[in-house]
């Protein structure tokens, strides 16, 4: 992409997003599905950089769903400050959760990548990562209904 690609990708995420709390609800999702991709680089087991990896695509697959509540969010109650709209709060604090606990899922698996590496793929603790990912999932199912319940509320 071309720098006047990357100029359009920008506004348009900046249209959707705004430049506030839900742009950073989103980009901070990101940054924790990054720090997950990481642990990955230079696993030398196959099975233990496949099972992580599983793990990884289901945790990417949800971002998509992440942008949705956050252009969603942006759409009722737009942000272009650090203020979280009062009746998007419950939306917020889930995008935040599920966010915290992507962080502490890529810590997860990076150490059961060491153990892994260590003592071998039966004591890398995947069940772990996998148990961090499904919180994950649920954060984000709960930031859903948050917001339709916000929704339904907004409606006459």
């Amino acid at each position: 992409m071309g720098i006047f690609g990357a100029a359009r990708g920008a506004r348009r995420e900046d249209k959707e997003l705004g430049t506030g709390v839900w742009r950073r609800a989103h980009d901070r999702y990101g940054r924790g599905l990054d720090r997950f991709h990481q642990v990955l680089e230079g696993i030398e087991d196959d099975d233990l950089y496949n099972a992580l990896v599983m793990i990884a695509d289901h945790l990417a697959d949800l971002q998509g769903r992440v942008r949705a509540v956050c252009v969603a969010a942006q759409t009722l109650s737009p942000s272009a400050t650090e203020d979280i709209p009062f009746r998007l709060n419950p939306v917020h604090r889930a995008l935040s959760k599920a966010a915290n606990d992507l962080a502490m899922a890529a810590q997860s698996a990076a150490i059961a990548r060491l153990d892994g590496e260590r003592w071998g793929y039966a004591s890398a603790g995947l069940e772990n990562v996998a148990r961090r990912a499904d919180v994950v999932a649920g954060g984000i199912e709960e930031a859903e209904r948050q917001l339709a319940a916000a929704t339904s509320a907004e409606a006459p």
